[in-house]
């Protein structure tokens, strides 16, 4: 699924190409791709056409497009959405879900191959969607605060890594970036959040930011076709992955072969030596 960077690079995307564009004309092609607006496909096309898009704002992994009059689109792309910008001349891509028509002959696409993603009006949506109010600020928003993050995560009795990919405590991070991050400070996933120094929270929230920045200059991380920029073009952070998806290989720190192991249904990297599981009551 697109964390922060995938995301963002998409946001600047649109801020590039669709703010300050009218929406002319809006076809749903995919119903799923709208199953979040409640009143439906037609209710969706009505609230869209004839709109200008001011904005493209982004919080942790939802983006939205600001609408006039104060209300937005909130996107989110689940495993393998993807927005593209079209001449409205050449033949559609395969898994289209909706297509905006834009005022200067584009059109704004949205194809999503697994149809976990969508799109849903939000009403007087502009600043924040009630839809995300819950999600928390992430660690690259100039208003997040570190201190009540440590403060938070203290609070909590549970493994580091669940603590990163709760969306209420922190959003934006995902299971690469966790990964990565926790590489980097060192600490094993399931450390206890309650038994965490404060020289290891800082540590923790310094090398999340820091990898989240990283990724965002280098488009993002692309394992497959299914993340692309609006351009079509894929990120490069993979090349510099050093745990996440690294099995067998050496650690960049010790040498000692990264280790796969089984976590919330998926998969988590770490390398045993430098991030060792924690002793008898410190988990």
């Amino acid at each position: 699924m697109p964390e922060l960077p995938e995301v963002e690079v998409v946001r600047r995307g649109l801020s590039e190409h669709v703010v300050g564009r009218s929406i002319t004309d809006v076809t749903v092609l995919h119903p799923r791709s709208v199953r979040r607006h409640p009143a439906g496909p037609r209710d969706f096309v009505s609230r869209l056409t004839g709109r200008s898009v001011v904005d493209a704002r982004r919080r942790g992994k939802y983006l939205w497009l600001v609408l006039d009059g104060g209300d937005a689109v909130l996107c989110h792309l689940g495993m393998s959405g993807q927005f593209l910008i079209g001449s409205g001349e050449a033949e559609p891509p395969r898994h289209l879900g909706v297509a905006l028509d834009l005022d200067n002959g584009t059109q704004l696409l949205f194809v999503d191959q697994r149809t976990f993603g969508g799109m849903v009006f939000s009403e007087d949506g502009a600043e924040l969607p009630s839809q995300i109010s819950h999600i928390a600020r992430d660690p690259l928003d100039p208003e997040f605060d570190a201190a009540a993050f440590a403060a938070r995560l203290r609070k909590r009795q549970t493994g580091v890594k669940r603590a990163l990919l709760d969306q209420t405590l922190v959003s934006g991070v995902g299971n690469i970036y966790a990964d990565e991050a926790l590489w980097r400070t060192p600490l094993h996933y399931a450390r206890n959040t309650r038994h965490l120094r404060t020289r290891e929270i800082e540590s923790l929230h310094g090398h999340v930011t820091e990898v989240l920045r990283e990724a965002l200059d280098q488009g993002g991380t692309s394992f497959d076709t299914l993340y692309v920029n609006v351009n079509g073009e894929s990120g490069y952070f993979d090349r510099s992955l050093a745990a996440y998806g690294q099995e067998g290989l050496p650690c960049r720190r010790c040498g000692t072969p990264i280790r796969r192991e089984p976590f919330m249904n998926r998969s988590s990297y770490r390398c045993p030596v430098c991030q060792p599981r924690p002793r008898h009551g410190r988990w």
